[in-house]
């Protein structure tokens, strides 16, 4: 009797011991998820790779899970940051606009005195 109980235990353990590492594989494509990382499928097909070349693969996936967040992308800055500097370089361009068409406009006053001097 003790035989068969003995026998149940190996076998659930073999079992548990199984899906565990499958379960523990799939960390890094369960982060790619929650992410929403624009490469989960390769992520979740390396991490199957990863079983068989002895979990080699396994910590570069867990990094490249977590270098991306939907809300910064690929960056490592503040989340913000890029968009107020885009707001910044806008604000730039817009201010030399206005100072290149103050030049235009006063550049024909200046070549119409110029060409009224050559004249005389």
């Amino acid at each position: 009797m003790l035989d068969y109980i003995a026998l149940g235990i190996l076998c659930f353990a073999a079992v548990v011991l199984f899906y565990g590492i499958i379960v523990l594989h799939d960390i890094p494509y369960e982060i790619a998820v929650h992410r929403n990382h624009p490469h989960q499928d390769a992520i979740h097909a390396a991490g199957w790779v990863s079983l068989f070349t002895l979990h080699a693969l396994w910590p570069f996936l867990w990094i490249w899970a977590m270098l991306y967040r939907e809300d910064r992308g690929w960056g490592f800055g503040a989340g913000g940051a890029p968009k107020e500097h885009v707001r910044h370089l806008e604000a730039q361009v817009s201010e030399l606009q206005a100072r290149l068409a103050a030049i235009e406009a006063a550049l024909p006053a200046r070549q119409q005195g110029a060409s009224a001097e050559g004249e005389s």
